[in-house]
């Protein structure tokens, strides 16, 4: 029996500028699922998640929920939270959080022509500094937390009266959970390092244990250069941690990507940080006369507060803990993209070609150590190479054209070949969670005839098998959606 299928579409993919990498690069995958929380550690053990939680009382999807674009700007809908399972939010001592992701609701941009800023550099902000391609943020490297001489005291991102800022994948790792995010006390989800889930969803060589729960960087030989994981505010994409050994040619191997930073443990050319308390590194030196307000002094390498010891009576400050531990390569006399020395620059990242830009770009690059684990500065450094002319929170007063949308509008579309038999017909299709279908048959396009209806979807899948008619052709058709939170 000749059959054929019709699937009305909630979304559509524009094809003019489809090639784009920033168009293209969104995981838009999962664009239909729920977003779920892990609200303990027994809970996470269990594998029991849940799509409502403290502070998010109402379910809301996860990942990107539209992509849209005019002349210079790319426009991402975003709840900002992720669609593999999030958390468990833990406090320090290892019990539950006491604040909890929440929805953005948020529409960011980022412009779609970067430019390299000249002369004084901007720094990376406090806050969203880019986004990942599951919508979730990335940040820089700091907690907000400063070193005044006596104890670490907080919200003091770059100010100038202090000169230890601590960094976040140190000072906060305990309330990081398995795909290496957590959330600001307003339920901001965010990364400060490697978004280790994400890159697992992307199949950028990272590992997920189904027993533990657990993601790992895969022991494999690294066989690809990573994808693009995310995009800074000036606009320039973020990868993961492997690339070209040779930034310019796309035949010289792939290999990890090694930072331009390095601990100040007297090795290597470094000083050592546990002496010399009252030296900051060059390159932090160099930014303090970048920062607005600061004049154009010659900057100098000592502080006038001096660093906390790292002896074993002063376990809560280990070297690593503060950015101004660590030493730029280039300021050592070691030479970028020298396969012996390093990859990145002050950045964290090079010019180089990538699958997705042939010609080159600039690019950031995820950075961990020989050992899979989390490397300083992790995604940026203090500055960014390009103007940040991208920001989160706007409102769109200018016309787009809708490159994809997701959530409530995910397109319906067959996700496997119908399979027939001479009685019966099986359909799996995309579907929205909350969504319920019906299947509807017709032999002349003007009238339909319920076949099967109140299919409810399972996650963003719907499947049906079907009594088989003469008629032959075949529609799905959503018929009502659960409440959601925008």
């Amino acid at each position: 029996m000749k059959t054929k299928w019709i699937f009305l579409c909630a979304g559509f993919f524009a094809a003019g500028a489809g090639a784009e990498p920033l168009l293209t690069s969104w995981l838009t995958a999962n664009a239909g699922v729920y977003a779920r929380e892990y609200t303990n550690t027994a809970n996470r053990t269990s594998g029991s998640s849940r799509t409502t939680w403290v502070g998010q009382t109402n379910v809301c999807y996860a990942d990107v929920s539209e992509v849209s674009y005019s002349a210079t700007m790319v426009y991402v809908h975003r709840s900002g939270l992720a669609s593999y399972v999030m958390g468990p939010s833990l406090s320090p001592g290892g019990g539950v959080g006491t604040f909890w992701p929440q929805n953005q609701s948020d529409i960011a941009k980022i412009p779609r022509t970067p430019v390299v800023k000249s002369g004084t550099k901007q720094y990376v902000p406090a806050g969203l500094s880019g986004i990942f391609v599951n919508g979730v943020a990335t940040f820089n490297s700091l907690d907000g937390k400063a070193w005044d001489g006596s104890g670490l005291v907080g919200s003091q991102h770059f100010k100038t009266n202090y000169f230890w800022f601590s960094n976040a994948p140190v000072n906060e790792s305990y309330n990081f959970d398995y795909g290496l995010a957590h959330q600001t006390p307003g339920g901001v989800y965010h990364a400060h390092q490697q978004p280790l889930a994400l890159r697992y969803q992307l199949g950028d060589h990272a590992s997920y244990n189904t027993v533990t729960k657990n993601y790992s960087e895969d022991t494999n030989a690294v066989t690809a250069h990573s994808p693009i994981i995310g995009w800074a505010l000036d606009g320039y994409p973020i990868y993961g941690p492997y690339g070209y050994s040779v930034a310019t040619n796309a035949n010289s191997g792939v290999r990890r990507m090694v930072s331009g930073y390095v601990i100040r443990d007297g090795t290597g050319g470094t000083d050592n940080v546990a002496t010399n308390r009252s030296i900051i590194p060059a390159w932090y030196a160099r930014f303090r006369q970048d920062i607005p307000g600061n004049g154009s002094a010659p900057y100098t390498t000592t502080a006038s507060i001096s660093r906390p010891t790292t002896n074993a009576s002063s376990a809560a400050y280990p070297r690593g803990i503060f950015a101004q531990d660590y030493e730029y390569q280039g300021d050592l006399g070691a030479t970028q993209g020298v396969t012996t020395n390093f990859d990145l620059d002050v950045y964290n990242g090079r010019t180089c070609v990538t699958p997705e830009y042939p010609t080159g770009t600039y690019a950031y690059f995820i950075t961990l150590d020989s050992s899979g684990n989390a490397a300083y500065p992790y995604v940026f450094g203090f500055e960014f190479y390009g103007a940040e002319n991208g920001a989160s929170g706007v409102t769109i007063s200018e016309p787009v054209t809708t490159n994809f949308t997701g959530g409530a509008n995910t397109a319906l579309k067959l996700t496997t070949t119908a399979t027939t038999t001479n009685s019966t017909i099986s359909i799996v299709w995309s579907a929205t969670e909350g969504g319920t279908y019906a299947v509807e048959t017709t032999a002349n396009f003007s009238m339909w005839t319920t076949n099967n209806s109140g299919i409810a979807a399972v996650m963003n899948s719907g499947t049906v098998t079907v009594a088989s008619t003469s008629n032959g052709f075949y529609r799905v058709r959503r018929t009502a959606l659960a409440t959601y939170e925008q």
